[in-house]
């Protein structure tokens, strides 16, 4: 445990995620956490940095002990409008009904990240936690708008039932702040917190 270099894990297993944590060129395993993704708290931000806690810890638990320290990095993306809480749809009919809520409104998109890690300084496991926020608006989503997203089946693994970067671009008529915090990784965000962690030669730490 003396080494001052970092084993990074992402604790997801969506595409999305490890196509954005891809793009910093750094190496990276993927374990995933498996968890029921129940939360006690009910203030939006933190029931999504509560999930991604609960993930990242989850994970660490999956890791090899005998390797050197890890930074894992999870995540948890909720949508809320008007104070109700939207997570993913269990099925076509729950995606639509939350659809036709969100229809017409702006929503907010928060992801909650959490990195937990081996602190050499102090010789134990650290968790840091924070969390990014956008607004999305949507057109009116017509029956014809609707019927075609639902058959797609991009709703359904994907928090308020829809995901940024596919055929629902035919709805979102505007977003206010991170795109990739949208897709569930806010990537800006992530970098900018690494940097206050690791310093700016962060990039040597993995």
């Amino acid at each position: 445990m003396g080494s001052d270099k970092f084993n990074l894990i992402l604790g997801s297993q969506s595409p999305r995620r490890k196509e954005l944590l891809t793009w910093l060129n750094i190496r990276f395993k993927i374990v995933t956490a498996d968890i029921d993704e129940i939360s006690k708290e009910t203030e939006p931000e933190n029931v999504a940095m509560d999930l991604a806690s609960q993930k990242g810890k989850a994970v660490f638990l999956k890791v090899p002990k005998d390797q050197s320290p890890v930074f894992i990095i999870s995540s948890d993306t909720i949508v809320v409008y008007q104070g109700k809480i939207y997570g993913k749809p269990k099925d076509k009919d729950e995606a639509r009904l939350i659809l036709s809520e969100l229809s017409s409104h702006t929503h907010r998109v928060i992801t909650g990240v959490s990195f937990y890690f081996f602190d050499i300084s102090t010789n134990k496991m650290r968790e840091h936690l924070f969390f990014d926020s956008t607004f999305v608006s949507f057109n009116e989503i017509t029956e014809d708008l609707m019927g075609h997203y639902l058959e797609t089946g991009d709703s359904l693994d994907k928090a308020g039932a829809y995901g940024i970067q596919g055929p629902s671009l035919t709805f979102i008529s505007a977003i206010e702040g991170s795109y990739s915090n949208v897709v569930g990784f806010p990537l800006d965000k992530i970098i900018s917190e690494i940097r206050i962690i690791l310093g700016d030669n962060w990039r040597k730490r993995f």
